[in-house]
């Protein structure tokens, strides 16, 4: 098919008024939000990994993932040689809401709307589909009909093993980067673009097909009478994000079997390495050689870490031994396993409620099958994408990191972050003359850090907002809540709990959370899994069906409430709360004192 696009791009704001980096806007692809990136992309991106990470990576992998399973031909895409399918505006990245609805108008029996609920939050603000004549397409229907077929009927998804295997890889052969030249540091970097390509394109294909399970699983149970069934039979899905919580909670275990280190830890997350390398017991030498292997295997996790600025377990280890110590102080009854095992005999149970329903209906029955299959399938295969994804990112981040380094010893910069507010066609100027880059990357720094207090706006379409279009953080007054009030959001993960609220924006600071605790969150990625371990029920502020927080909860068997908008705000930290994670609620039983 001729593609009948003709390039139309606005004008951006004045320079004055925007951030360097921000996108342009087309007429093929005119909206944009923050719905399912919020989560996966909270704070504002860093000019290197923008562009190495999403432009070089991430926009090529979507741009394949979607010619492969059928939404578009390559001419669709405006500039498809290189598609910006991620937009960044004011620093912060946008997921392409005009182009994912795409998906709904080509697939057979789903709709934009569908998709919209599918994939982002559902909120006010979203602007209607605009249909376009070219979006009808018999051809890409079939195409993506022969996809869905796929995505009901496989038992397998063997490529998804084959990129962990290679994403291990790229970790166990990591060359020794404090004695590389600088020209290999910034090559073994640049070796990891490709690497993501071919790692993510899997991701947007499994990500982009995840939901068809799920929702003809809500289909059958709200035929059946009973809606909130579907969330039940979503649970205890092995989820490779929620491994590390696994590990995290045997080292726990290893650390209060033991005097020296149960006191080590109670010293504080920042002095327990050193405080073990110092004493040189064989206790302490035995914890040290295993949280290198978790460093090894799970190190590649952080917040927001598809920025290759934002620092990783590996970089920042103390993020993991502050959710390890947490663990440490929770009873058996919240170990990762034992909540997992409960949540598959839900799970199990509500499944043969269903079959029983469903028994005089073999076409009924039949589609109850494969949806379960196609579920676990491919929401286990979207968490173990992104894991292999961030995998590759990790080792990106650093060889950079030690370039980074560098520069600060000989006093270009005076933080390794830093280097991140370069492009790469200037991270190779810098190491040839890094003295003519000084200015630009302080100037860059100033800005860039501006950006963390101004909130995004949600919906981007058709026009570029300015810098003044984005309100200062928190600059409007909340009331929080009262007693008796309940605040609804999407029932993420089945069940119930009461306990006292914690409010935490920060993963890396979860000291105030205690085990029995409600984790109030802005968003979560793997990065706070730990955290949901010891806790009895997971609100967050932002999360569409089938979001990170839901996955994750219902595989630790953990009520969850997603999208709850300003929750963080609303709810008093400190108050009693009732979480209802199939309905979708979060009742505030009592103020604290």
């Amino acid at each position: 098919m001729k593609s009948d696009y003709v390039a139309v791009v606005t004008t951006s704001a004045s320079d004055s008024n925007t951030w360097f980096g921000d996108s342009a806007i087309g007429d093929r692809f005119p909206a944009w939000t923050r719905g399912n990136a919020a989560d996966v992309f909270p704070d504002p991106f860093s000019p290197l990994g923008q562009d190495l990470v999403v432009r070089q990576g991430l926009c090529i992998s979507l741009r394949d993932a979607y010619i492969d399973i059928g939404v578009l031909d390559w001419d669709e895409f405006e500039n498809p040689e290189s598609p910006e399918l991620f937009a960044m505006f004011g620093g912060y990245l946008y997921n392409p809401l005009s182009l994912t609805r795409l998906l709904g108008a080509r697939m057979p029996g789903v709709t934009p709307q569908a998709i919209d609920l599918a994939f982002f939050d559902d909120r006010d603000d979203i602007p209607e589909y605009e249909e376009q004549p070219w979006h009808q397409s018999p051809k890409h229907e079939a195409a993506l009909a022969e996809s869905m077929a796929w995505t009901m009927s496989t038992d397998s998804i063997p490529e998804l093993d084959a990129d962990k295997e290679y994403a291990e890889s790229l970790r166990t052969n990591r060359p020794d980067l404090a004695s590389a030249t600088d020209s290999a540091l910034l090559a073994r970097a640049r070796e990891m673009v490709p690497a993501i390509q071919r790692l993510f394109e899997n991701a947007m294909r499994i990500s982009s097909l995840s939901s068809l399970g799920p929702g003809a699983l809500g289909a059958l149970c709200e035929a059946v009478g009973d809606p909130t069934a579907s969330i039940r039979l979503l649970a205890g899905i092995d989820v490779d994000s929620a491994a590390p919580s696994h590990a995290m909670w045997e080292l726990g275990r290893v650390a209060n079997a033991s005097e020296e280190l149960r006191a080590a830890f109670e010293g504080g997350p920042d002095a327990v390495l050193d405080t073990l390398r110092a004493s040189g017991s064989d206790d302490a030498n035995d914890f040290l050689a295993r949280f290198d292997e978790f460093i090894a295997t799970y190190g590649s996790r952080a917040q927001n870490e598809y920025d290759i600025m934002s620092p990783s377990w590996e970089v920042r280890p103390r993020i993991a031994l502050a959710a390890i110590d947490l663990m440490r102080r929770s009873d058996e009854s919240k170990a990762p396993s034992v909540r997992h095992d409960a949540s598959v005999a839900e799970r199990d149970r509500v499944a043969a409620e269903m079959r029983e329903k469903l028994a005089g209906d073999e076409e009924a029955a039949g589609t109850f099958e494969a949806a379960m299959q196609s579920s676990r399938l491919f929401l286990s295969g979207r968490e173990r994408a992104k894991t292999n994804v961030v995998i590759a990112i990790n080792e990106m981040r650093m060889a950079l990191r030690e370039f980074g380094r560098r520069l600060v010893e000989r006093g270009v910069i005076d933080k390794i972050e830093k280097i991140f507010m370069l492009t790469d066609d200037e991270l190779s100027q810098c190491r040839h003359d890094p003295e003519s880059m000084k200015d630009l990357i302080e100037s860059r720094w100033t800005q860039f850090q501006t950006l963390y207090d101004r909130e995004p706006v949600f919906v981007v379409n058709h026009d570029v907002p300015g810098l003044d279009q984005m309100t200062e953080r928190n600059s409007v007054a909340v009331t929080q809540s009262s007693a008796g009030d309940v605040l609804t959001g999407n029932a993420g993960s089945g069940g119930t709990a009461r306990g006292r609220a914690r409010v935490i924006l920060d993963a890396s600071d979860p000291l105030a959370l205690e085990p029995g605790d409600i984790l109030i969150a802005p968003q979560t990625d793997p990065s706070w899994v730990p955290l949901f371990v010891p806790a009895a029920g997971v609100v967050v502020n932002v999360g569409a069906m089938g979001s990170h927080a839901m996955i994750v909860s219902r595989e630790l068997g953990i009520p969850c409430v997603a999208s709850v908008a300003e929750a963080t705000r609303l709810i008093p930290d400190g108050a009693i709360v009732e979480v209802d994670g199939s309905a979708g609620t979060v009742t505030i039983v009592s103020l604290p004192d």
